[in-house]
């Protein structure tokens, strides 16, 4: 083949084809037939022919021409391609238009269930390992209460799985190992617009300093003592 032929054929242009169809076709029901000719059909409304005839598709398919219009027909009894009607400013002349709305609207849909269905098997992953966590830190198993507490936190006031384990790292930390005092923290930590562990890290020891400092008799003792510790910050004594 000449230089030239071949120049010729790759300015002929490419067609795009959308990865969302290759890789969401099984998901939303449809075979490697009903792909590759939806495939070849945006091919067509791509170089502008937006109404292809049965005798056109089957031209650039081993497909007769019937079995072009059994397919069409199949795709839209699937609910993957439909057929939309155009007029002019005018509105002397209607034309028509394969339409692949539908398609890309059952793909997004695949896509959003799939992302929930990805969110709840992580929440839940979640939910295991602090009830995991709870219970070793507590020494024995949750009550039904507590369990449904743990639950509310994660599920209804959609705290961060991460907090809820500084929460109670600082409830063990400030020796007040109950859910009251863990949601109270949980509690203020969300009104204040606490979103990370390292904000809450940070809120949690202005706190502690400023009542470090109100307990001190004097800076000079405190200068001195180098082995005494800031205390714990008492979120139930607000």
């Amino acid at each position: 083949m000449k230089k030239e032929q071949i120049i010729h054929m790759m300015n002929e242009g490419n067609v795009s084809v959308p990865r969302l169809l290759l890789n969401h076709y099984v998901h939303i029901g449809l075979q490697e037939e009903d792909t590759f000719f939806l495939i070849k059909l945006h091919s067509f409304i791509e170089q502008g022919n937006t109404f292809p005839t049965p005798e056109e598709l089957a031209s650039a398919m081993t497909y007769s021409p019937q079995a072009c219009l059994d397919k069409i027909q199949q795709l839209m009894q699937k609910g993957v391609l439909t057929i939309e009607e155009h007029q002019n400013d005018l509105k002397s002349y209607y034309s028509e238009a394969y339409s692949l709305l539908p398609l890309w609207e059952r793909i997004f849909k695949a896509i959003e269930q799939e992302e929930a269905e990805k969110s709840a098997a992580k929440n839940m992953e979640q939910e295991e390992s602090l009830y995991t966590l709870f219970e070793r830190e507590f020494a024995r198993p949750l009550s039904p209460i507590e369990c449904e507490t743990l639950a509310m936190w994660i599920d209804a006031d959609k705290h961060d799985a991460e907090l809820i384990k500084a929460a109670l790292k600082e409830a063990v930390l400030g020796g007040k190992l109950n859910f009251r005092y863990i949601d109270r923290i949980l509690f203020e930590w969300k009104r204040n617009g606490i979103k990370t562990v390292e904000q809450a890290s940070a809120y949690g020891e202005k706190f502690r300093k400023h009542q470090y400092d109100k307990k001190s008799p004097a800076k000079t003792e405190t200068k001195n003592d180098s082995n005494q510790s800031a205390p714990i910050y008492n979120w139930l004594g607000r």
